[in-house]
């Protein structure tokens, strides 16, 4: 009743594209703890069903409003390993399923949430958890991504000897390589991953289990956790598609975040001086945005085959639900053209067999016993010059050959990792984890089902656990 919702100012537009740190400047502590005084003593506090992970958000918001962030710092992460990484990355479903959020601006949960766990770590007051006690079992984690991550520092709080595999150079997944520096620095990821270090948690890179790890080197660990996400990536399969110049996002992104690690002076993939496409309206696609922003292209247009959404809830997306309304995006601000009810129909090369330019057309989004169609509105056919495609249309699942191939797990009718009601695969000791057994979901579910995955394996090896399971494994997002 008293304060308005305020966040950071974001660095000016011709400032931060010059560069590739985070957009945001600081925000005062004394405006934070004024956004901690609008979380209201609501009765039922609505904003834990937005949250997979459970978080004490009122409490932790009251924490900050009272200028006690030691103890703030304490409650977030009694549900939450990666506060730093979900406070920078996560599109807040919390915030939309917050009372105030009714008939008010909701209050600023992602900041505060941010702002306590980055004071935490200043402050020095997130030491290394080490365990008192050693179980003597062994429990081998694939995949470093949040879900893989959040597993293995839970296991081996509880006593476990854990070594995660991961087939990249650094740890990290779609956190290391995926999101471009500007919407996450590394060295958020650094400092958490020198933590876990220091507790006890194994690391092997370059170890592709199924290629040049062999998958009977798991066979002899107490447990394991299959925690490789969903990278199977969704492609477009229209004629032109085998044209130079035409990319998936996860061939464009990585590159360029191996220069800012400095393995490579230059990206390989630039669009620098070129006509750019992205084909995907999602977060992955406005992080092609920026970084094709950054890497100064001539022109850059981001496609979409939906609708405009509105710009606030209709009637279809009612509270607390999550609502697919028109956001902006730092990278959306800084430029390019969103196009939206578009389909494209093929591309056109040059000579040489690049890419020159696409073919497409508006659509009419319809839906037909109770299935989904995009129909073509005559005469509205266009061409588009393009020396650069990116496709960020989504991922359809795991990656099958190698590792679950060799190890023999079923998947279910949508191709995913299958498992029963505590993480457990069709083999006994077995489990998975995150998108490689949900699909492609969101950082805060992939933390949620490490937790829970890991207080099940727990359980499986000592009989009984005191690990915390905030999820089940057919929980359904609020979106």
């Amino acid at each position: 009743m008293k304060y308005g919702r305020e966040l950071p100012t974001r660095r000016p537009i011709p400032v931060r594209v010059l560069d590739w740190k985070e957009v945001y400047e600081d925000f005062p502590p004394d405006k934070v703890r004024t956004q901690g005084a609008r979380c209201m003593d609501c009765g039922i506090p609505f904003c834990h069903t937005g949250c997979p992970l459970g978080n004490l958000i009122p409490e932790w918001n009251d924490l900050v409003y009272r200028d006690d962030w030691h103890a703030a710092s304490e409650r977030l992460h009694a549900t939450n390993n990666f506060p730093e990484f979900t406070g920078r990355l996560c599109p807040a479903p919390c915030e939309a399923a917050c009372v105030l959020g009714i008939n008010e601006p909701a209050v600023t949960i992602k900041q505060i949430e941010v702002e306590i766990v980055d004071r935490a770590w200043e402050e020095g007051w997130l030491p290394p958890v080490v365990p008192q006690h050693k179980t003597g079992k062994r429990v081998a984690v694939v995949g470093s991504g949040p879900a893989g991550l959040a597993a293995a520092q839970q296991l081996t709080r509880a006593g476990h000897d854990v070594a995660v595999y991961e087939r990249a150079d650094r740890v990290g997944g779609l956190l290391r390589y995926g999101i471009p520096e500007f919407k996450m620095e590394k060295r958020h990821l650094d400092q958490r991953v020198a933590q876990m270090r220091d507790e006890g948690t194994q690391f092997h890179v370059n170890a592709n289990v199924g290629v040049n790890v062999p998958v009977d080197d798991l066979r002899g660990c107490d447990a394991v956790v299959l925690a490789g996400g969903a990278t199977a990536w969704r492609d477009l399969p229209v004629p032109g598609r085998e044209l130079a110049g035409i990319y998936q996002a996860m061939e464009y992104l990585p590159p360029s975040n191996h220069v800012r690690e400095g393995d490579l002076a230059e990206t390989p993939i630039s669009a620098h001086g070129k006509h750019v496409v992205i084909i995907g309206g999602g977060d992955t696609g406005a992080d092609c945005l920026g970084t094709a922003i950054r890497q100064d292209a001539a022109t850059i247009h981001q496609f979409e085959i939906l609708p405009r959404p509105p710009d606030v809830r209709v009637e279809s997306m009612p509270w607390p639900t999550y609502p697919m309304i028109y956001r902006v995006s730092s990278a959306h601000e800084e430029g390019g053209e969103r196009v939206y009810a578009v389909n494209t129909e093929c591309f056109l090369g040059d000579d040489d067999g690049n890419v020159r330019a696409l073919r497409a057309h508006e659509v009419e989004q319809k839906i037909s016993d109770g299935r989904m169609t995009f129909d073509k509105v005559d005469g509205t056919d266009f061409e588009l010059p393009c020396e650069l495609v990116l496709l960020a249309m989504g991922f359809v699942g795991p990656q099958r050959d190698g590792l679950l191939d060799q190890l023999g797990v079923e998947l279910n009718e949508r191709g995913n990792v299958a498992r029963d009601a505590r993480f457990r695969t069709n083999l006994t000791n077995v489990f998975v984890a995150g998108d490689m057994g949900r699909g492609q979901s969101l950082i805060v579910w992939a933390i949620a089902e490490g937790r829970s995955c890991a207080s099940a394996v727990d359980e499986f090896l000592m009989g009984e656990t005191l690990l915390p399971a905030p999820i089940s494994p057919d929980a359904l997002p609020m979106r």
